[in-house]
């Protein structure tokens, strides 16, 4: 596969807009003079973060929306991260996947109003950006097709369709799964103005010991002779990233409208041990080896606009340290214009374990720390709810050290 730079500008450029980034005195309140990305993710998988309740009333769900999308102003941030497709349904009226069973209870059955659409005339007239959330491969968090909706096309297409860890997933290693996900997806992009196309950090599925991911037919009928199966499973998901890379640019030169792609990973692409391009970290999970997610490749290839690596630990964690994840990302993505965002852990804020969560500057020692680096372009957030609960004061301690002032993303 050929690279690509999906940037509208120059490999490099990201040094010298970075230099524009300001972290001293605030501009004149309410101005936003500076690029900075400052966002958070909004859950809508088992009604995580919105609605509360698949038993509120559209009017009663619309205010809810409407109270993040305000708590995300009063925050000083400027982008949210809007799951539209959760579990391989959709927040929109889809012609490919039923409606999510998170806004009525029950899959399929219509809510009686556009989520996604009043979402992004929402964030819009807040002036937020609105990327469209998707989880590419997860069915559903639990083993039984019946339960599905009538019509779902997980129960259209049983070959596509595989049991692991209690969750059905379709199966990455099947050609028309790759190219449906895509139309699905990109359905969203066509009929909304979406600012961001953003994939989270579920690829392959995240390991459960003594279980098989059951790929061994598909592995057959599309795996390389001289592919070992991790090889294989790598390649597909470069496959997805790639052509859903080249299908939004083509999408774009065609309606005159970019939409910025861009993936939150799990932050430890290989630890140092595996690979000495690695981060000197000892995570249990390593992307390109659990998840089949080659995360540096997409970077380096030029692949993304945007990555979010979730660095979910504190600094001077053993396992995993976010003064180690942070520098290293910023090595990957130097001199490939790709944007990097750090994920934060703020939902993890006033935690016990361990002891550093339990300090409300945490989080703000981490973007004082990643200050120091001139690729780092911002912080999201996890999540929409952790922004507006704030229940160990991290998220205003942030705001009060580091957002003196808006900013645009």
């Amino acid at each position: 596969m050929r690279r690509i730079t999906r940037r509208g500008f120059a490999v490099g450029a990201l040094g010298a807009a970075s230099s524009l980034l300001t972290t001293g005195a605030a501009a004149p309140s309410g101005r936003a003079s500076r690029r900075e990305m400052r966002g958070m993710w909004l859950a809508t998988v088992a009604n995580l973060d919105w609605p509360s309740s698949a038993k509120r009333t559209p009017a009663e769900q619309q205010r809810e929306l409407r109270a993040h999308f305000d708590t995300a102003v009063a925050r000083k941030l400027n982008t949210v991260f809007f799951q539209v497709r959760p579990t391989a349904d959709a927040l929109w009226p889809s012609p490919y996947e039923p409606w999510a069973q998170y806004l009525t209870g029950q899959q399929g059955r219509d809510p009686g109003w556009d989520p996604l659409g009043f979402a992004v005339r929402e964030a819009h007239r807040r002036d937020l950006e609105l990327h469209a959330w998707f989880n590419p491969y997860r069915v559903a968090n639990h083993t039984d097709p019946g339960r599905l909706a009538p019509d779902h096309p997980a129960r259209r297409h049983p070959r596509w369709v595989l049991p692991y860890g209690g969750k059905l997933y379709y199966n990455p290693g099947l050609p028309e799964v790759r190219r449906f996900v895509q139309d699905a997806m990109l359905d969203a992009v066509q009929r909304y103005p979406v600012d961001g196309v953003h994939f989270d950090d579920y690829f392959y599925p995240y390991p459960v010991a003594g279980q098989h991911f059951d790929d061994d037919a598909a592995y057959q009928e599309y795996g390389d002779p001289s592919q070992s199966r991790a090889a294989w499973r790598r390649d597909n998901i470069d496959r997805l990233i790639y052509e859903m890379a080249q299908r939004l640019d083509a999408g774009g030169q065609q309606s005159g409208r970019r939409v910025r792609f861009g993936v939150s990973p799990f932050a430890v692409w290989r630890n140092h041990t595996t690979d000495q391009q690695g981060s000197r970290t000892q995570a249990g999970v390593e992307t390109y080896d659990d998840l089949y997610a080659d995360t540096r490749r997409w970077v380096r290839e030029g692949w993304l606009d945007y990555i979010v690596p979730q660095v979910y630990w504190p600094i001077g964690s053993k396992a995993a340290d976010y003064a180690e994840l942070v520098p290293w990302w910023a090595r990957t993505v130097q001199g490939t214009g790709v944007d990097l965002y750090i994920g934060e852990a703020l939902y993890k804020a006033g935690d016990a374990e361990p002891a550093a969560w339990k300090n409300p500057a945490e989080l703000s020692r981490h973007l004082t720390f990643a200050r120091e680096y001139p690729q780092v372009g911002g912080h999201v957030y996890f999540s929409a709810k952790e922004v507006a609960k704030d229940r160990a004061g991290a998220m205003a301690r942030v705001v009060r050290d580091h957002y003196g002032s808006m900013a645009r993303p």
